[in-house]
């Protein structure tokens, strides 16, 4: 097999042999590797170096798709670089801070000249040959500057290029995809309809208007190099999703995946209906191999940061050159300009954008539950016989409220554990280094989350200065209550003698007779979305006062949906996105003074990440066998 690979490599490469390119393999088929997979190594790496190569051979040593003849995807964009290239990666940066992440996100700003194809791995260099063939003979046409101009609509929002140079670009695409065609016996397919630069797809349409306000501040006009680059992706993976690994995980079982910190993770969302809460079931791009891992380990990452740059031809008008960048170390695709060369015009631009942000609203889920670790019997595992608590574990709590109705009613109304209260403080705490003004706190009458406000407030040191006001209407959604009733919450004056900061004079919205057992999702929908406009109506809009509303995992899209003018998720993928939801995950929406709208943006503080810790007995494993 490795023999014949070798004598097909000779005979199609003979022609147009490149030396480099050359070298590599031979010093790959040297260490013993077969041929075919060798070429497999190269392509996968974009036929930099042996180092890289080997590498990838070493780390998929154990892929179970090693000897698949899969080929990867190549594709044809044409990228800017310079000083436009700086405004669109703070474009990109700042679209995505107020307005959230959209379509455009995944990929980095570009120009797609070919769509993506598939070539054989022996035959890639065939397709950089023809690259700089084809840009040698259109590198005196190709215009000095492109002319692009700014088009928009209610879900899309890019620069178009004008007529004349965008006949010159399809002209260019045209004849690099019949001649890669016709030498690596490939279907390449130019595009020849309207060539366009994407700034943002598939976005909520009330943030139109604010996308376009940043568009205007990119000059298209621009220093600019354009560079017509190929690109290869993994052809299996395309319609996965793409995670970011944020810590290394050591398996525990056979059917877990190892991963390092920053590995890419592929995921397929159709398969993770069976698979255990907080787990996902993926595949490694580093390793090849496949197996389940922790979801709360990962972040999303974009599409193209598994990409891999082969070779580029590089537009310049006074020195034009073909660049191979054999030596030249991988890249991320997408990443932020460090130092970006701003214009001052372009960043008091952004600022003035900025500075017409007022009034916030965080939504946060609350914290650890006592029976989120120790299960719905949580109770029965600390009273003792004649019905008195006792703290059976450092993480429960030391003590419990007093409330008339006796400790029977804290199990559906369970408290903090010692963990969710740390990790309350820790929020109030981050809260404060970043100094964040909260003016309003509104919290569901569940203990659990006024136990979290309060200790956010700690952390924040203010919690003699701003009070809890206890809104019944910010409770979950009925239907999930495993009583199928309404809990005996603990009265206002309850709360008080335990020392909570509670706003007595405050009246609720909703009162907690009008909360209906089991009620539809109509109708907690419904309830959301009056709850949510009558509080920030309630709260003076001078200021940058944040308004903190501490509920459940059910309130970030409930609450945050309706206020920037999103129709509710759909009832029957509700409680999936809900459940991945964690301890005190958050989400923020900032009020714009133009139409009174609001946008979501990233929170003012991190997420909080932090694994599981098992019941210990020193006896197991110690002085037992």
């Amino acid at each position: 097999m490795a023999v014949a690979e070798t004598q097909l490599y000779a005979k199609v490469s003979n022609k147009n042999r490149s030396k480099s390119t050359s070298v590599l393999l031979e010093s790959l088929l040297a260490k013993g590797f077969p041929a075919h997979i060798a070429q497999k190594a190269l392509a996968a790496t974009g036929q930099k170096t042996i180092e890289d190569a080997a590498k990838w051979l070493h780390s998929h040593c154990n892929d179970p798709s090693l000897d698949d003849p899969i080929p990867q995807e190549y594709a044809l964009y044409l990228c800017p670089t310079g000083r436009l290239h700086n405004y669109l990666q703070e474009f990109w940066k700042e679209s995505k801070r107020q307005c959230g992440k959209n379509r455009a996100h995944e990929i980095f700003p570009h120009i797609t000249l070919c769509d993506f194809f598939t070539c054989e791995d022996q035959k890639v260099e065939l397709l950089y040959d023809t690259l700089k063939r084809v840009g040698d003979s259109f590198s005196q046409r190709f215009p000095p500057s492109i002319s692009l101009s700014l088009h928009s609509s209610t879900s899309y929002l890019g620069f178009f290029v004008g007529d004349s140079h965008a006949n010159i670009l399809k002209e260019f695409a045209l004849t690099f995809s019949s001649e890669a065609s016709a030498l690596a016996d490939c279907q390449v397919k130019p595009c020849l309809k309207q060539l366009h630069l994407t700034l943002a797809h598939k976005f909520c349409p009330h943030h139109q208007k604010t996308l376009e306000q940043l568009a205007k501040c990119i000059n298209p006009g621009e220093t600019c190099q354009w560079v017509a680059a190929l690109y290869s992706r993994d052809m299996r993976f395309v319609h996965y999703q793409t995670l970011r690994a944020l810590f290394q995980y050591k398996p525990q079982n056979i059917d877990e995946l190892m991963i390092n910190t920053g590995d890419f993770i592929y995921v397929d969302p159709t398969h993770q209906s069976d698979v255990s809460e907080g787990w996902v079931i993926g595949t490694s791009h580093r390793t090849g191999c496949r197996g389940f891992l922790p979801e709360n380990y990962t972040e999303r990452a974009n599409e193209s940061d598994t990409w891999v740059k082969h070779r580029e031809y590089v537009f310049v008008t006074a020195l034009r050159s073909f660049t191979q960048t054999e030596n030249e170390p991988n890249v991320k695709l997408n990443g932020e300009v460090h130092n970006p060369s701003m214009p001052r015009s372009q960043t008091s631009v952004l600022s003035l954008q900025n500075a017409t942000l007022r009034r916030g609203v965080l939504v946060m889920r609350h914290g650890e539950r006592v029976d989120q670790v120790f299960g719905k019997s949580w109770l029965q595992q600390c009273l003792t016989a004649d019905g008195k608590y006792y703290r059976a574990d450092l993480n429960f709590p030391s003590t419990l409220p007093k409330r008339k109705d006796g400790v029977k009613h804290f199990e559906y109304d369970p408290p903090l554990s010692c963990c969710g209260v740390f990790q309350s403080r820790l929020i109030g705490e981050a809260l404060l280094d970043q100094e964040v003004t909260v003016s309003y706190v509104y919290s569901s009458p569940a203990l659990r989350c006024i136990q979290t406000a309060q200790h956010i407030l700690q952390g924040l040191k203010i919690e003699q200065k701003v009070k809890i006001r206890v809104e019944p209407g910010l409770f979950e959604w009925t239907k999930w209550e495993a009583s199928r009733a309404i809990p005996n919450f603990m009265t206002v004056a309850e709360l008080a003698e335990a020392s909570y900061k509670i706003d007595a004079s405050y009246r609720g919205n909703f009162p907690l007779s009008s909360l209906v057992p089991s009620e539809s999702y109509e109708e907690y929908v419904s309830r959301s979305s009056a709850v949510i406009k009558q509080i920030v109506a309630a709260c003076p809009s001078k200021g940058k006062g944040i308004i903190l509303i501490v509920g459940h995992g059910s309130s970030l899209a409930s609450f945050t949906r309706p206020l920037i003018g999103l129709p509710a998720r759909d009832s029957s993928n509700f409680a999936q996105v809900v459940r991945k939801i964690p301890s005190l995950g958050m989400c923020f929406c900032e009020e714009l003074k133009e139409d009174n709208k609001w946008q979501m943006v990233n929170p003012p503080v991190k997420t909080l990440t932090h694994g599981a810790n098992a019941a210990f007995n020193w006896r197991n494993g110690i002085v037992e066998d």
